[in-house]
Protein backbone atom coordinates (compact mmCIF):
# COMPACT_ATOMS: atom_id res chain seq x y z
CA UNK A 1 0.00 0.00 0.00
CA UNK A 2 1.15 3.39 -1.13
CA UNK A 3 1.97 6.41 1.27
CA UNK A 4 -0.41 9.20 1.12
CA UNK A 5 0.84 13.17 1.31
CA UNK A 6 -1.47 16.38 1.66
CA UNK A 7 -0.35 19.58 1.26
CA UNK A 8 -2.12 22.96 3.06
CA UNK A 9 -1.55 25.96 1.39
CA UNK A 10 -1.35 29.87 3.06
CA UNK A 11 -0.89 32.57 0.94
CA UNK A 12 -0.92 33.91 -2.26
CA UNK A 13 -1.27 32.41 -6.05
CA UNK A 14 2.74 32.42 -6.20
CA UNK A 15 2.41 29.31 -3.12
CA UNK A 16 -0.81 28.10 -4.51
CA UNK A 17 1.92 27.30 -8.03
CA UNK A 18 4.69 25.95 -5.40
CA UNK A 19 2.23 23.42 -4.17
CA UNK A 20 1.48 22.66 -7.10
CA UNK A 21 5.09 21.29 -7.99
CA UNK A 22 5.47 20.06 -4.65
CA UNK A 23 2.89 17.38 -4.98
CA UNK A 24 4.65 16.63 -8.38
CA UNK A 25 7.56 15.78 -5.77
CA UNK A 26 6.01 13.77 -3.38
CA UNK A 27 3.59 11.70 -6.44
CA UNK A 28 6.85 10.96 -8.37
CA UNK A 29 7.91 9.06 -5.59
CA UNK A 30 4.84 6.78 -5.81
CA UNK A 31 2.61 8.38 -3.29
CA UNK A 32 -1.04 9.17 -3.84
CA UNK A 33 -2.47 12.10 -2.48
CA UNK A 34 -4.76 11.51 0.93
CA UNK A 35 -8.33 13.20 1.42
CA UNK A 36 -7.25 14.90 4.57
CA UNK A 37 -5.02 15.02 7.67
CA UNK A 38 -6.00 12.04 8.86
CA UNK A 39 -5.79 10.00 5.98
CA UNK A 40 -2.04 11.04 5.38
CA UNK A 41 1.22 10.09 6.02
CA UNK A 42 2.90 13.18 4.74
CA UNK A 43 1.45 16.63 5.46
CA UNK A 44 3.17 19.16 3.73
CA UNK A 45 1.89 23.05 5.02
CA UNK A 46 2.72 26.14 2.26
CA UNK A 47 3.59 28.51 4.39
CA UNK A 48 2.91 32.15 3.87
CA UNK A 49 4.40 35.70 6.32
CA UNK A 50 2.83 38.40 5.06
CA UNK A 51 0.61 39.10 7.78
CA UNK A 52 1.03 38.02 11.54
CA UNK A 53 -2.25 36.27 10.79
CA UNK A 54 -0.59 33.89 8.68
CA UNK A 55 1.85 33.21 10.65
CA UNK A 56 0.01 32.27 13.74
CA UNK A 57 -2.43 29.93 11.45
CA UNK A 58 0.25 28.05 10.68
CA UNK A 59 1.38 27.59 14.37
CA UNK A 60 -2.07 26.83 15.14
CA UNK A 61 -2.45 24.00 12.39
CA UNK A 62 0.92 22.21 13.27
CA UNK A 63 -0.46 22.34 16.85
CA UNK A 64 -3.58 20.23 15.84
CA UNK A 65 -1.89 18.14 13.88
CA UNK A 66 0.57 17.13 16.68
CA UNK A 67 -2.28 14.74 18.08
CA UNK A 68 -3.06 13.09 14.93
CA UNK A 69 0.76 12.28 14.90
CA UNK A 70 0.84 11.13 18.45
CA UNK A 71 -1.54 8.70 17.48
CA UNK A 72 -0.10 7.66 14.65
CA UNK A 73 2.87 6.84 15.51
CA UNK A 74 1.70 5.27 19.06
CA UNK A 75 -0.56 2.93 16.17
CA UNK A 76 3.20 2.50 14.09
CA UNK A 77 2.05 4.16 11.27
CA UNK A 78 4.51 6.29 9.44
CA UNK A 79 3.52 10.13 9.92
CA UNK A 80 6.05 13.24 8.91
CA UNK A 81 5.43 17.00 9.18
CA UNK A 82 6.94 19.31 6.41
CA UNK A 83 6.92 22.97 6.71
CA UNK A 84 7.95 25.08 3.80
CA UNK A 85 7.60 27.86 1.41
CA UNK A 86 7.86 31.57 2.92
CA UNK A 87 8.37 30.73 6.68
CA UNK A 88 11.30 28.49 6.04
CA UNK A 89 12.33 30.98 3.35
CA UNK A 90 13.38 33.48 6.18
CA UNK A 91 14.16 31.03 8.60
CA UNK A 92 17.54 30.35 6.05
CA UNK A 93 17.67 33.72 5.28
CA UNK A 94 18.40 35.46 8.16
CA UNK A 95 22.21 35.00 9.29
CA UNK A 96 21.29 35.17 13.11
CA UNK A 97 19.31 32.11 13.17
CA UNK A 98 16.62 33.31 15.32
CA UNK A 99 13.63 33.09 13.34
CA UNK A 100 14.96 29.16 12.76
CA UNK A 101 15.14 28.78 16.83
CA UNK A 102 11.76 30.55 17.15
CA UNK A 103 9.54 28.22 15.01
CA UNK A 104 11.88 25.29 15.92
CA UNK A 105 10.27 26.18 19.54
CA UNK A 106 7.12 26.49 18.29
CA UNK A 107 6.54 23.86 16.02
CA UNK A 108 8.82 20.46 17.50
CA UNK A 109 6.55 18.11 16.13
CA UNK A 110 7.39 19.47 12.67
CA UNK A 111 10.09 17.19 11.46
CA UNK A 112 11.47 18.31 8.29
CA UNK A 113 11.74 22.70 7.08
CA UNK A 114 12.01 22.29 3.72
CA UNK A 115 13.27 25.22 1.51
CA UNK A 116 11.08 25.38 -1.54
CA UNK A 117 14.22 26.11 -3.59
CA UNK A 118 14.35 21.94 -3.04
CA UNK A 119 11.78 21.82 -5.34
CA UNK A 120 12.69 22.73 -8.49
CA UNK A 121 10.90 22.87 -12.68
CA UNK A 122 12.58 20.07 -13.56
CA UNK A 123 8.89 18.20 -13.84
CA UNK A 124 5.41 19.41 -15.10
CA UNK A 125 3.60 20.46 -11.91
CA UNK A 126 0.37 18.76 -10.67
CA UNK A 127 -2.53 21.61 -11.90
CA UNK A 128 -5.55 21.94 -9.58
CA UNK A 129 -6.82 22.99 -13.03
CA UNK A 130 -7.90 21.75 -16.94
CA UNK A 131 -8.63 24.61 -17.88
CA UNK A 132 -6.66 27.34 -15.92
CA UNK A 133 -2.93 26.93 -15.39
CA UNK A 134 -0.36 29.05 -13.13
CA UNK A 135 2.68 30.07 -14.70
CA UNK A 136 5.55 31.39 -12.59
CA UNK A 137 7.95 33.63 -14.34
CA UNK A 138 9.82 35.03 -11.43
CA UNK A 139 10.63 34.65 -7.66
CA UNK A 140 11.81 37.25 -5.44
CA UNK A 141 11.95 41.28 -5.22
CA UNK A 142 14.37 43.57 -5.08
CA UNK A 143 11.93 46.81 -4.23
CA UNK A 144 12.09 46.24 -0.06
CA UNK A 145 9.25 48.21 0.93
CA UNK A 146 9.35 48.97 4.66
CA UNK A 147 6.23 46.82 5.66
CA UNK A 148 7.14 44.02 3.34
CA UNK A 149 8.72 40.40 4.12
CA UNK A 150 8.63 39.03 0.67
CA UNK A 151 12.33 40.19 0.11
CA UNK A 152 13.19 38.17 3.25
CA UNK A 153 11.05 34.96 2.57
CA UNK A 154 11.71 34.80 -1.37
CA UNK A 155 15.14 36.63 -1.36
CA UNK A 156 16.09 38.75 -4.65
CA UNK A 157 13.87 38.63 -8.03
CA UNK A 158 15.41 35.80 -10.21
CA UNK A 159 13.57 35.54 -13.32
CA UNK A 160 12.67 32.25 -14.97
CA UNK A 161 14.59 31.53 -18.38
CA UNK A 162 12.52 33.56 -21.26
CA UNK A 163 12.54 29.97 -23.38
CA UNK A 164 11.37 27.85 -19.97
CA UNK A 165 8.36 29.98 -19.81
CA UNK A 166 7.77 30.23 -23.51
CA UNK A 167 8.11 26.40 -23.75
CA UNK A 168 5.63 26.00 -20.55
CA UNK A 169 3.12 28.04 -22.03
CA UNK A 170 3.10 26.14 -25.69
CA UNK A 171 3.40 22.79 -23.20
CA UNK A 172 -0.68 23.73 -22.31
CA UNK A 173 -1.66 25.05 -24.85
CA UNK A 174 -1.47 21.92 -27.00
CA UNK A 175 -2.90 20.16 -23.84
CA UNK A 176 -6.14 22.49 -23.95
CA UNK A 177 -5.75 24.80 -21.39
CA UNK A 178 -7.63 27.99 -21.98
CA UNK A 179 -6.21 30.68 -20.08
CA UNK A 180 -3.00 30.76 -18.04
CA UNK A 181 -1.70 33.32 -15.28
CA UNK A 182 1.62 35.00 -15.40
CA UNK A 183 3.22 34.91 -12.06
CA UNK A 184 5.79 36.86 -9.75
CA UNK A 185 6.02 39.90 -6.80
CA UNK A 186 6.65 41.66 -9.87
CA UNK A 187 6.23 40.98 -12.91
CA UNK A 188 6.51 44.02 -15.33
CA UNK A 189 10.15 43.94 -13.99
CA UNK A 190 10.66 40.47 -15.32
CA UNK A 191 13.92 40.30 -17.33
CA UNK A 192 16.36 42.97 -15.52
CA UNK A 193 18.81 40.39 -13.84
CA UNK A 194 18.83 38.42 -17.57
CA UNK A 195 19.91 41.39 -19.14
CA UNK A 196 22.06 42.91 -16.84
CA UNK A 197 23.13 40.47 -14.51
CA UNK A 198 21.93 39.82 -10.99
CA UNK A 199 24.24 41.72 -8.79
CA UNK A 200 23.87 44.93 -11.26
CA UNK A 201 20.11 45.44 -10.10
CA UNK A 202 19.83 47.99 -7.15
CA UNK A 203 18.11 45.76 -4.48
CA UNK A 204 18.34 47.54 -1.29
CA UNK A 205 16.79 51.01 -1.03
CA UNK A 206 17.89 52.93 2.46
CA UNK A 207 14.67 53.97 4.42
CA UNK A 208 17.12 57.30 5.20
CA UNK A 209 17.73 57.95 1.38
CA UNK A 210 14.52 57.60 -0.54
CA UNK A 211 13.21 58.54 -3.53
CA UNK A 212 11.84 61.90 -2.36
CA UNK A 213 15.72 62.75 -1.19
CA UNK A 214 19.03 60.78 -2.71
CA UNK A 215 17.87 58.30 -4.87
CA UNK A 216 20.87 54.86 -4.76
CA UNK A 217 18.60 53.28 -8.26
CA UNK A 218 21.25 52.38 -11.04
CA UNK A 219 21.21 54.46 -14.05
CA UNK A 220 20.43 52.84 -16.75
CA UNK A 221 19.91 55.33 -19.22
CA UNK A 222 23.38 54.39 -21.28
CA UNK A 223 22.84 51.15 -21.14
CA UNK A 224 22.27 49.43 -24.56
CA UNK A 225 21.89 45.81 -24.00
CA UNK A 226 20.50 43.60 -25.94
CA UNK A 227 18.14 40.17 -25.57
CA UNK A 228 17.62 37.26 -28.49
CA UNK A 229 15.21 34.86 -28.23
CA UNK A 230 14.55 32.28 -31.04
CA UNK A 231 16.67 34.66 -33.60
CA UNK A 232 15.05 37.58 -32.75
CA UNK A 233 16.99 40.11 -31.29
CA UNK A 234 15.19 43.00 -28.91
CA UNK A 235 15.72 46.19 -26.91
CA UNK A 236 14.17 46.05 -23.95
CA UNK A 237 11.96 48.19 -22.33
CA UNK A 238 13.37 51.37 -19.90
CA UNK A 239 10.53 52.38 -17.69
CA UNK A 240 11.27 55.98 -17.00
CA UNK A 241 10.16 57.00 -13.74
CA UNK A 242 10.86 60.15 -11.71
CA UNK A 243 13.25 61.81 -14.31
CA UNK A 244 15.45 59.19 -15.19
CA UNK A 245 15.33 55.05 -16.31
CA UNK A 246 14.84 52.84 -13.85
CA UNK A 247 15.77 48.92 -15.05
CA UNK A 248 15.29 47.13 -18.28
CA UNK A 249 12.38 44.75 -18.85
CA UNK A 250 11.76 42.30 -20.99
CA UNK A 251 8.01 41.94 -19.87
CA UNK A 252 6.05 43.24 -22.79
CA UNK A 253 7.92 40.87 -25.09
CA UNK A 254 6.83 37.92 -22.88
CA UNK A 255 3.52 38.90 -22.45
CA UNK A 256 3.04 39.59 -26.22
CA UNK A 257 4.51 35.72 -27.01
CA UNK A 258 1.79 34.63 -24.49
CA UNK A 259 -1.09 36.34 -25.72
CA UNK A 260 0.25 35.53 -29.44
CA UNK A 261 -0.37 31.69 -28.29
CA UNK A 262 -4.21 32.30 -28.48
CA UNK A 263 -5.56 31.71 -25.34
CA UNK A 264 -8.10 32.84 -24.44
CA UNK A 265 -7.33 34.64 -21.32
CA UNK A 266 -3.65 35.69 -20.22
CA UNK A 267 -3.33 36.94 -16.80
CA UNK A 268 -0.55 38.28 -14.50
CA UNK A 269 -0.20 39.01 -10.85
CA UNK A 270 1.66 41.00 -9.48
CA UNK A 271 2.22 44.58 -10.67
CA UNK A 272 3.76 47.25 -9.72
CA UNK A 273 2.99 51.13 -9.92
CA UNK A 274 6.68 52.56 -10.68
CA UNK A 275 7.34 49.92 -13.26
CA UNK A 276 4.21 49.97 -15.41
CA UNK A 277 5.55 51.25 -18.69
CA UNK A 278 3.63 53.14 -21.70
CA UNK A 279 4.70 50.45 -23.74
CA UNK A 280 2.80 47.92 -21.67
CA UNK A 281 -0.22 49.71 -21.41
CA UNK A 282 -0.52 49.68 -25.31
CA UNK A 283 0.31 46.28 -25.57
CA UNK A 284 -2.37 45.08 -23.27
CA UNK A 285 -4.64 47.52 -25.39
CA UNK A 286 -3.25 45.56 -28.26
CA UNK A 287 -4.54 41.67 -27.58
CA UNK A 288 -8.03 41.48 -26.43
CA UNK A 289 -7.15 38.35 -24.57
CA UNK A 290 -5.23 39.85 -22.06
CA UNK A 291 -6.94 40.53 -19.03
CA UNK A 292 -8.97 43.37 -18.44
CA UNK A 293 -8.33 43.55 -14.76
CA UNK A 294 -5.43 45.00 -13.73
CA UNK A 295 -4.28 44.28 -9.75
CA UNK A 296 -1.87 47.40 -9.38
CA UNK A 297 -1.40 47.41 -5.44
CA UNK A 298 -1.21 50.95 -4.35
CA UNK A 299 -1.18 50.32 -0.49
CA UNK A 300 -1.68 53.96 0.38
CA UNK A 301 -3.20 57.35 -1.09
CA UNK A 302 -0.79 59.95 0.76
CA UNK A 303 2.22 60.95 -0.07
CA UNK A 304 3.56 60.59 3.25
CA UNK A 305 2.97 57.17 3.81
CA UNK A 306 4.12 56.26 0.41
CA UNK A 307 7.27 57.34 1.53
CA UNK A 308 7.83 55.69 5.15
CA UNK A 309 6.34 52.43 3.18
CA UNK A 310 9.44 52.95 0.37
CA UNK A 311 6.91 53.52 -2.23
CA UNK A 312 8.74 54.62 -5.66
CA UNK A 313 5.48 56.79 -6.54
CA UNK A 314 3.32 59.68 -5.48
CA UNK A 315 -0.43 59.32 -5.30
CA UNK A 316 -0.43 61.84 -8.60
CA UNK A 317 1.97 59.60 -10.40
CA UNK A 318 -0.43 56.58 -9.42
CA UNK A 319 -3.72 58.15 -10.85
CA UNK A 320 -1.86 59.38 -14.10
CA UNK A 321 -1.65 54.92 -14.94
CA UNK A 322 -4.83 54.81 -13.96
CA UNK A 323 -5.85 57.79 -16.45
CA UNK A 324 -3.78 56.19 -18.89
CA UNK A 325 -5.05 52.78 -18.49
CA UNK A 326 -8.60 53.94 -18.31
CA UNK A 327 -8.41 56.30 -21.74
CA UNK A 328 -6.85 53.05 -23.69
CA UNK A 329 -8.02 49.99 -22.43
CA UNK A 330 -12.43 50.25 -22.58
CA UNK A 331 -13.91 48.25 -19.30
CA UNK A 332 -10.70 47.84 -17.82
CA UNK A 333 -11.41 47.12 -13.92
CA UNK A 334 -8.48 47.78 -11.35
CA UNK A 335 -8.05 45.83 -8.30
CA UNK A 336 -5.43 46.45 -5.80
CA UNK A 337 -4.12 46.16 -2.42
CA UNK A 338 -4.09 48.50 0.36
CA UNK A 339 -2.87 48.66 4.02
CA UNK A 340 -4.63 50.67 6.80
CA UNK A 341 -3.02 51.93 10.20
CA UNK A 342 0.61 51.94 9.06
CA UNK A 343 3.24 53.42 10.86
CA UNK A 344 2.57 56.99 11.75
CA UNK A 345 -1.05 56.79 9.69
CA UNK A 346 -2.99 60.05 10.42
CA UNK A 347 -6.22 60.53 10.44
CA UNK A 348 -5.40 62.78 7.25
CA UNK A 349 -3.29 60.28 5.58
CA UNK A 350 -5.72 58.02 5.57
CA UNK A 351 -8.69 59.71 4.26
CA UNK A 352 -6.10 60.91 1.22
CA UNK A 353 -6.17 57.01 0.70
CA UNK A 354 -10.06 56.87 0.99
CA UNK A 355 -10.31 59.88 -1.30
CA UNK A 356 -7.85 58.20 -4.05
CA UNK A 357 -10.14 54.61 -3.65
CA UNK A 358 -13.30 56.97 -4.54
CA UNK A 359 -11.22 58.69 -7.55
CA UNK A 360 -10.07 55.34 -9.03
CA UNK A 361 -13.12 53.51 -8.72
CA UNK A 362 -11.81 50.14 -7.74
CA UNK A 363 -13.50 47.05 -8.57
CA UNK A 364 -11.89 45.15 -5.28
CA UNK A 365 -9.24 46.10 -2.52
CA UNK A 366 -7.37 43.24 -0.45
CA UNK A 367 -7.19 45.50 2.46
CA UNK A 368 -4.67 44.88 5.76
CA UNK A 369 -4.23 45.86 8.70
CA UNK A 370 -0.77 46.56 9.21
CA UNK A 371 0.95 43.87 11.10
CA UNK A 372 4.98 43.92 12.03
CA UNK A 373 6.74 41.42 10.47
CA UNK A 374 10.25 40.62 11.32
CA UNK A 375 13.40 41.83 9.62
CA UNK A 376 11.56 44.46 7.70
CA UNK A 377 12.47 48.41 8.00
CA UNK A 378 9.55 49.30 9.27
CA UNK A 379 9.99 46.82 12.30
CA UNK A 380 13.46 48.01 12.90
CA UNK A 381 12.75 51.63 12.65
CA UNK A 382 9.39 53.06 13.40
CA UNK A 383 6.59 52.38 16.22
CA UNK A 384 3.70 50.02 15.29
CA UNK A 385 1.49 52.73 16.65
CA UNK A 386 -1.69 52.91 15.56
CA UNK A 387 -4.34 51.54 18.13
CA UNK A 388 -5.96 48.14 16.64
CA UNK A 389 -9.79 49.80 17.14
CA UNK A 390 -8.46 52.46 14.29
CA UNK A 391 -7.00 49.82 12.06
CA UNK A 392 -10.23 48.18 12.40
CA UNK A 393 -12.57 51.06 12.04
CA UNK A 394 -10.35 52.26 8.91
CA UNK A 395 -10.66 48.80 7.60
CA UNK A 396 -13.93 48.57 7.82
CA UNK A 397 -14.47 51.98 6.07
CA UNK A 398 -12.62 51.02 2.80
CA UNK A 399 -13.96 47.67 3.55
CA UNK A 400 -17.77 49.03 3.17
CA UNK A 401 -16.99 51.14 0.47
CA UNK A 402 -14.93 48.97 -2.07
CA UNK A 403 -15.57 45.61 -1.42
CA UNK A 404 -19.41 45.46 -0.39
CA UNK A 405 -20.46 46.97 -3.82
CA UNK A 406 -18.76 44.67 -4.86
CA UNK A 407 -19.80 41.52 -3.25
CA UNK A 408 -23.96 42.83 -3.66
CA UNK A 409 -23.19 43.26 -7.44
CA UNK A 410 -22.07 39.38 -7.32
CA UNK A 411 -24.54 38.56 -5.92
CA UNK A 412 -27.31 39.95 -8.63
CA UNK A 413 -25.12 38.39 -11.46
CA UNK A 414 -24.85 35.12 -12.85
CA UNK A 415 -22.43 33.44 -12.10
CA UNK A 416 -21.99 35.31 -8.60
CA UNK A 417 -22.96 32.88 -6.43
CA UNK A 418 -20.25 30.39 -8.17
CA UNK A 419 -17.65 32.88 -7.66
CA UNK A 420 -18.32 33.72 -4.27
CA UNK A 421 -18.34 29.93 -3.23
CA UNK A 422 -15.04 29.02 -5.22
CA UNK A 423 -12.86 31.95 -5.03
CA UNK A 424 -10.95 32.88 -2.09
CA UNK A 425 -8.79 36.30 -1.03
CA UNK A 426 -5.41 37.26 -2.55
CA UNK A 427 -3.63 35.87 0.20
Amino acid sequence: MSLKYFIKTFGCQQNVADSERIEQAFASRGMTKARGYKDANYVIINTCMVRASAEERVYGLVQNLAKIKSDKLRKQEHFKIIVTGCMVGIAFRDKTGKFLSKIRDRMPEVDEFMPIEEVGFDSVPVRQSQTHAWVPISNGCNNFCTFCIVPFTRGREISRPYEDIIEECIHLKAKGYTSVMLLGQNVNSYGADLIMGKENIQVIRDIDTTYFEKSKVLDVSTIRAKFTYNGRTVEPVYVKHLGRHRIPTLFPYLLEDVAKMDFENVDFISSNPWDFSDELIDLIAQYPNITRTIHLPVQSGDNNVLKRMNRWYTREEYLKIISKLKSKIPNIKITTDIIVGFCGETEEEFQNTAKLAREVGFEKAYISRYSERYMTAATKVMKDDVPHHIKKKRWQILEDSINKPYLEKLKHSSTGQSLLSAKGGKR
